[in-house]
């Protein structure tokens, strides 16, 4: 209904974007029934689409409300709009390349070492706040095994292994998790060692989503401090796809990876 008033009131899914202050690929991803939106957005695009039916308008209002019950985020009270849009890209996603060079990588993290982490934040975030993000945490991992799960790949650094968040019995938690999730038939880890020194990746974490179908691009995601910036035209998708590659072959294979992962979890 949405891509009909669009194209009826002869706007691109750019101008709908702009108009929202959103990403192109969520205009395609609304329009093709994969991703809810705010009803502020909903009535928003209404007025740009010249729709002044007031009737009219609270039908399509009252649809966008019911779709987005279904949104689990909302239910955990989570704020942080950048991180909403994530999980959303995250969870209809059908590959995942991630490289993390100094943290492990959120998809494979334990409740304790994500909690562990979260109190280093420098916002000095209260103890309720930081159990709700772990939350969120760990119910994102519910992705990896769902059905038809998505494939995913993560490049993560030594450094990440051996730097203790939290104390020793959830550092071995975290390898331990590690080894174990590492067998899944859709999971592809590879650690890239101290050894490696320079590589293409040393200025650049990154998480690179791909989808199932042509008409969502795919999408690159670069957090920083106060949120995440993401990147979707095919020229910057490319580089990073390409960086990505790079990194796994400079990698050790997922079978070296888990002998390193076990003679640190030794060593610890």
């Amino acid at each position: 209904m949405l891509a009909r008033l669009r194209e009826e009131a002869g706007k691109s899914p750019e101008d709908a974007a702009e108009r929202i202050g959103c990403h192109r690929s969520k205009i395609s991803r609304v329009e093709n029934a994969r991703l809810g939106m705010s009803l502020g957005e909903v009535r928003d695009l209404l007025r740009f689409y010249g729709v002044d039916d007031p009737d009219y308008v609270e039908e399509v209002v009252n649809l966008a409300r019911r779709s987005n019950e279904r949104g689990w985020t909302q239910q955990v009270g989570l704020q942080i709009p950048s991180y909403v849009d994530y999980i959303d890209y995250e969870e209809t996603a059908d590959h995942i390349r991630s490289f993390e060079p100094m943290v492990v990588s959120g998809l494979l993290q334990t409740g304790d070492y994500a909690h562990a982490l979260l109190k280093a934040e420098p916002a000095a975030l209260s103890s309720e706040r930081i159990a709700e993000l772990v939350e969120v945490r760990m119910r994102r991992q519910e992705i990896l095994v769902r059905d038809a799960p998505p494939r995913v790949c993560v490049v993560q650094g030594e450094a990440a292994l051996r730097a203790q968040v939290g104390d020793r019995a959830v550092m071995a938690d975290q390898l331990n998790h590690l080894e174990e999730i590492a067998q899944r038939p859709n999971m592809e880890l590879q650690i890239l060692p101290f050894s490696a020194g320079a590589h293409v990746g040393v200025l650049a974490t990154f998480v690179l989503l791909s989808f199932p179908t042509p008409t969502f691009s795919d999408i690159v995601c670069l957090e920083h401090l106060t949120g995440t910036v993401y990147m979707e035209s095919p020229e910057e998708a490319s580089a990073y796809a390409l960086t990505f590659d790079s990194l796994r072959s400079t990698a050790l294979s997922p079978v070296e990876s888990l002998e390193l992962i076990n003679q640190i979890k030794r060593e610890l």
